[in-house]
C-alpha cells in the first residue's frame, strides 16, 4: 500500500477540518484508486516467518488479523483521529461497543465512576446495572452542575463519563471546567460527542482524555451502517484499549468502515446545514408556545456555554407537549414528511418519543431523574428544506390539538 499526503500528520495538522474529512488517512494500492479501497479479508499472509513473528510481538508494523485491524478500518481510524486532533483512534462495531470498551478496559473492581444523569438509555444501563455487577462503584450527578462533579469525587474515582449535548435533554457540560477538575485529581474524562462530532465540537481541545462516538449517527449520516470510535492518546489506546479490543473482539467490519469513510467526506457540510435547518425549525416550534430545549436558542438555560464550546448547535433537539404521552403520540402519528425513527444524525428528519423508545429501559424513576418526560419528543432535523419541515409540523400540531 502506498500512503499519501493524507497520512503525514505534520501535513494534515496544517489542513482545515474540511480538508481532513476528505483527504486524511488515505492509502492507495498500486492501482492508484481515487476512492479508498475496500479490503474484504479476515487474514493476511507474510513473506517469511520472521516478519509474522515480529508483527505479533509488536516489533514491526503491519496487519496480522482483521480482529485487530484491516487496511480499510485503519484508514478510517487515521481520518477520525485527524478530524479530532487525537494522537490515535480505534473504531468499534457500534457506538455502544465503543462506550462499553472504553469503560470496561479502563475500570476495574473497586474503582469508582461518576456519570452525567442525562445520557442515552443504553449508556445509563451500563452505568446503573452492568458496572456494579463487576464491583465498579458508580455515582450519577447533574452534569450541568460544576460543583456536583467535585462533590462526587472519592479517593477511588477513576473516570468521569458524560455526553454534551446530552441525549435527549440537551444538557450542556462545561467541558473546560469538568475536564480541568478531573485532571487535577488524576481522573480520566470520557466524553460522548456523537451529537456534535468534531465538525462542531472538539472535546480534546478543552482537556478531555477520551472522545467516544456512535459513528452510526452524523459520521455516516445516511442511516446505512453501525459503527463506533474512540479517540485518545497513543498510550491509552495502546496500553489500555487494545488489549481489551483484541481479546474481546468488538471490531468494526471493513465494509462499514468504508461507508463511514464516504460519510466523512460530507460531514462538515451536512452538520452545518442541518444545524441551520434545526435552528429554523426550533424557532418555529417555540413560536407556537411549546417549550423547546435547543442549545442554539437564547431560551436554552446554557445557551452561552454551548455557543462558547460548539461551532454550531447541531441537528438534534427536544421539545415538550403539555398533553403528555397521548399528545406526543398524536403528533407523531400526524406527521406526513418527518419519519418516526429512533436514529439521529441522519440526512432525513426523524422524530421519536424517548420515554417509550431510547430511554424505555430506564424505567419511570430513571427517566424522571434524567429529565425524560412523557410529553418529550426528540427531533433530528435533516437536509430537507426547513419550510417543508415547518409545514409538516404545523399541520401535525393542528391535528394533535396544539
Amino acid at each position: 500500500m502506498k500512503k499519501t499526503a493524507g497520512t503525514d500528520r505534520s501535513l494534515t495538522a496544517r489542513w482545515h477540518p474540511e480538508t481532513r474529512a476528505v483527504r486524511a488517512g488515505t492509502w492507495r494500492s498500486e492501482h492508484g484508486e481515487t476512492s479508498e479501497a475496500l479490503f474484504l479479508t479476515s487474514g493476511f499472509t507474510y513473506d517469511d516467518a520472521e516478519t509474522v513473528a515480529a508483527r505479533f510481538a509488536g516489533e514491526a508494523d503491519g496487519m496480522v488479523y482483521a480482529r485487530m485491524q484491516n487496511p480499510t478500518t485503519a484508514m478510517l481510524e487515521e481520518r477520525i483521529a485527524a478530524l479530532e486532533g487525537a494522537e490515535a483512534c480505534r473504531v468499534q462495531a457500534t457506538g455502544m461497543a465503543a462506550m462499553s470498551a472504553a469503560l470496561l478496559s479502563h475500570l476495574s473492581a473497586g474503582d469508582h465512576l461518576v456519570a452525567g444523569r442525562a445520557a442515552f438509555g443504553s449508556c445509563r444501563w451500563i452505568v446503573d446495572n452492568l458496572l456494579p455487577r463487576y464491583g465498579i462503584e458508580t455515582s450519577i450527578v447533574d452534569a450541568r452542575d460544576n460543583a456536583a462533579w467535585e462533590a462526587a469525587i472519592r479517593p477511588n474515582t477513576k473516570m468521569f463519563f458524560f455526553e454534551t449535548p446530552a441525549n435527549p435533554t440537551m444538557d450542556i457540560v462545561d467541558l473546560r471546567h469538568v475536564c480541568s477538575l478531573a485532571r487535577a485529581h488524576g481522573i480520566v474524562t470520557l466524553v460522548d460527542n456523537a451529537f456534535a462530532t468534531a465538525a462542531l465540537q472538539r472535546p480534546l481541545e478543552h482537556g478531555a482524555d477520551i472522545v467516544a462516538y456512535s459513528a452510526t449517527k452524523l459520521m455516516d449520516g445516511q442511516g446505512r451502517v453501525l459503527a463506533g470510535a474512540l479517540c485518545a492518546s497513543e498510550q491509552w489506546i495502546t496500553e489500555t484499549l487494545l488489549p481489551f479490543q483484541r481479546n474481546t473482539g468488538p471490531i468494526l467490519a471493513p465494509f462499514n468502515a468504508w461507508v463511514v469513510l464516504k460519510g466523512l467526506e460530507t460531514l462538515d457540510l451536512r452538520a452545518r446545514r442541518q444545524s441551520d435547518n434545526a435552528l429554523a425549525v426550533a424557532r418555529f416550534i417555540e413560536s407556537r408556545g411549546v417549550r423547546v430545549l435547543h442549545p442554539g436558542l437564547p431560551s436554552h438555560p446554557q445557551h452561552a456555554l454551548a455557543m462558547s464550546q460548539m461551532d454550531a448547535a447541531g441537528p438534534i433537539f427536544a421539545f415538550f407537549l403539555d398533553g403528555g404521552r397521548e399528545q406526543a403520540w398524536a403528533l407523531l402519528n400526524a406527521l406526513e414528511l418527518i419519519d418516526i425513527s429512533n436514529n439521529i444524525g441522519d440526512a432525513k428528519s426523524l422524530m421519536c418519543h424517548p420515554a417509550t423508545t431510547t430511554h424505555h429501559n430506564m424505567g419511570p424513576a430513571g427517566r424522571a431523574e434524567a429529565g425524560v418526560e412523557d410529553g418529550m419528543l426528540r427531533l433530528n432535523v435533516g437536509l430537507e428544506h426547513p419550510d417543508d419541515l415547518i409545514a409538516d409540523l404545523d399541520q401535525a400540531f393542528g391535528r394533535a390539538g396544539l
